[in-house]
């Protein structure tokens, strides 16, 4: 016999006990043995992808949302973690500022573009004169950093609807699983929002010369 078939007749033989040892523990009917279809015939309440946890877990700070979608509950990406110079406070309190030129010193990188002409905003129509460390609505309402959207809602009402709804925006995690999505801010500057216009690339065969 040559060295080619006995080498063939020992991988015959090792499948075949991998495939035994396999149905001898699913007769047996060990945890985890079942199929997915044994698994949905065996159901009895209703599949619920909250209970589905996620393969990897996010490597960055989640909070519980505001609000409310169809499925329920979700979570969305932290915001504060993300603002290298928060919390406010620090600066913009009862003390006096001894830095020539500190506005500028600190906030010369924000160029402020949001909103079209008469709309355009001022600093403080979205941050809190008394309180820096959150965000005011029209009314007065204080608004989390973390939570954004809330603010974002109150102009942008359409987009915060299909937002809620997954058809604006981007979730963070699986289709099967905890709900975790983007917070407005995780994709817009909120004071520049608007992406630049960028044309599509397109391909084109060189002509014949």
């Amino acid at each position: 016999m040559s060295k080619f078939s006995y080498a063939a007749g020992l991988l015959l033989g090792a499948l075949a006990a991998v495939i035994l040892i396999s149905q001898a523990a699913t007769a047996s009917g060990s945890p985890g043995s079942e199929s997915v279809k044994d698994r949905i015939e065996q159901a009895i309440e209703p599949f619920d992808s909250l209970k589905v946890t996620t393969a990897y877990p996010l490597p960055v700070k989640t909070v519980e949302a505001k609000e409310q979608y169809q499925g329920g509950s979700f979570k969305v990406l932290a915001r504060k973690d993300q603002i290298t110079r928060f919390r406010c406070s620090v600066c913009h309190n009862d003390k006096m500022v001894k830095v020539r030129n500190g506005a500028l010193f600190t906030h010369s990188d924000i160029q402020l573009n949001h909103g079209l002409g008469r709309n355009q905003l001022t600093c403080n129509e979205c941050h809190a004169i008394e309180n820096r460390d959150v965000l005011v609505d029209k009314q007065g309402g204080q608004i989390d950093f973390d939570h954004s959207y809330q603010l974002c809602g109150k102009c942008h009402f359409r987009q915060k609807r299909d937002w809620l709804g997954g058809a604006h925006g981007k979730r963070e995690t699986y289709w099967a699983g905890e709900r975790v999505i983007r917070n407005c801010t995780s994709c817009h500057n909120p004071h520049s929002p608007a992406f630049p216009t960028k044309m599509p690339a397109t391909y084109s065969l060189p002509l014949d010369e």
